[in-house]
């Protein structure tokens, strides 16, 4: 145990961020640059090394996160690294993007503010890398098994450095021109800097790991030929299929998927713009849907010099407290603030958008929406309640519907897929074509960034043991596995 009395001496203080207006004028991460390192070891003493640590089953990764807090308490960072990395592969993307359903689970948040956690796995993970801990693991001997990777999102990327590390030759396909998907593209650079995907990628380039850019596999590849020349094949393709608004004025310039918009802005970052050739400068923006995507919009239009910026969600404003119908330790729909939020704009719930409407050129310049209620399992306009809002520029940010299907993939390789548009498997992460495997949102949907590793460490566990014809020796996430192959 940290310190028998910390949960009792010490109060919750998370992670300080920078001055609104200093953060909103460039693209850096919104944290004080070293700013937990002076509190997390307090922090970390908070945990109480629970008998039944909450926290595990909260934690998709299964995090040993009693261990690592303790070793952070004493400030061996090095202990603490290796415990963290024995369940995640890539603690600095969790510890900058989950929302830490662990919090949610900690027995401490029964009464009173949860541990850190999530800021104490980040502190840990950034000291290993300044301190040198974070090194190449290259198997040491190879297989003579091959296997092919497509999508280099979380869920690919652990599954190809497990199965790098288990002595297979393994190659990661991108259909993108840089490696990490919606980490690369969907993600802000002032919520995760992208020199954290990149040491990653050198990292695994070391060990053996493979990576093709630029190759979109059902058009500029043929899947079916692609699982031939492989002895196995791993689908992390993401469920990138974006969920549409199909009311009037949907056509109208100016109404972009955020899938659309989030990239263009993260290529500025890379260099391949000098400015985005979609965005919010000088417009009156309208972000419709009141998740984290949809936050990551705002902060984005925020520091690309919108007039304005309003955020539309069509459920009604969470309570700020634990609801008593979601009881510990789940995961409750509380009010959030991100730093985005924080930095201004309008949130409005409870209503629905009606129509686009736009000028002679065919520009959107309107958004009407009526307020709703949810009444027999469906959201009932309220009469008197339209309203039309300025929007110069709108993005859609309302989650994603499923596996693209129009690349080829799917209906080359001959993939079932399940009643919510996703590419069947089975409890072992197989699908119906021998030897071609799924894990991450293609197969379970849009879902948090720790189940997309926790399958890719799972299925990489399942295909070292169809390659081998053992029980696989890698290190995976305790899920059933009797599930039956769903269609």
């Amino acid at each position: 145990m940290a310190d028998p009395k910390g949960f009792l001496t010490t109060g919750r203080e998370t992670a300080p961020t920078r001055p609104v207006e200093e953060r909103k004028q460039d693209w850096n991460e919104v944290y004080v640059p070293g700013g937990l390192l002076p509190i997390i070891t307090k922090q970390a003493g908070r945990c109480m090394d629970c008998g039944i640590p909450f926290c595990h089953n909260g934690c998709p990764l299964g995090n040993l996160i009693p261990e690592w807090n303790d070793y952070a308490y004493r400030e061996d960072w090095q202990a603490a690294s290796e415990r963290l990395h024995a369940t995640n592969n890539f603690p600095e993307f969790t510890g900058r993007l989950c929302p830490a359903p662990c919090e949610s689970a900690c027995v401490l948040g029964i009464n009173q503010p949860a541990v850190t956690i999530k800021n104490v796995e980040v502190t840990i993970i950034d000291k290993a890398w300044d301190s040198g801990d974070v090194t190449p693991q290259p198997p040491e001997r190879l297989s003579g098994k091959t296997v092919a990777v497509i999508g280099s999102g979380p869920a690919g990327l652990a599954a190809a450095q497990q199965l790098t590390r288990a002595g297979h030759t393994v190659a990661v396909y991108e259909r993108a021109d840089r490696i990490g998907g919606l980490l690369r593209y969907g993600i802000p650079e002032f919520k995760m800097e992208k020199r954290h995907i990149n040491r990653r990628i050198e990292q695994m380039r070391a060990e053996g790991t493979k990576f093709r850019t630029g190759v979109q596999i059902g058009t500029d590849l043929d899947a079916g030929k692609l699982a031939k020349r492989y002895d196995a094949v791993v689908i992390a393709a993401g469920a990138t299929v974006s969920r549409d608004l199909p009311v009037p004025g949907r056509e109208l310039n100016g109404v972009h998927f955020a899938m659309e918009y989030l990239p263009l802005a993260n290529k500025v970052q890379e260099g391949d713009f000098v400015a985005p050739p979609i965005t919010a400068e000088g417009k009156h923006v309208v972000v419709i849907g009141g998740g984290d995507t949809g936050a990551d919009c705002v902060g984005t239009a925020h520091r690309q010099g919108a007039l304005s910026v309003t955020q539309l969600e069509i459920m009604p404003r969470p309570a700020d407290e634990r609801p008593a119908g979601q009881p510990w330790p789940t995961m409750p729909a509380v009010y959030k603030v991100t730093s985005a939020h924080e930095e201004g704009g309008e949130r409005v719930y409870a209503v629905n958008t009606v129509k686009f409407t736009g000028d002679a050129d065919g520009n959107v310049r309107e958004l009407h929406l009526v307020e709703v209620v949810f009444e027999d399992g469906r959201f009932v306009p309220q009469e008197g309640t339209e309203k039309v809002l300025p929007a110069d520029l709108v993005t859609l940010a309302m989650g994603f519907t499923g596996t693209d299907q129009s690349n080829g993939l799917v209906e080359q390789l001959g993939l079932q897929l399940d009643a919510r548009g996703n590419i069947a498997r089975d409890g072992s992460y197989a699908t119906n074509v021998d030897g071609v495997f799924v894990a991450g949102d293609a197969g379970r949907g849009q879902s948090l960034i720790v189940w997309a590793i926790a399958e890719g460490r799972s299925a990489a566990k399942a295909v070292d043991a169809y390659l081998t014809g053992l029980p696989s020796a890698l290190h995976a996430p305790i899920r059933p596995t009797d599930r039956p192959l769903t269609v």
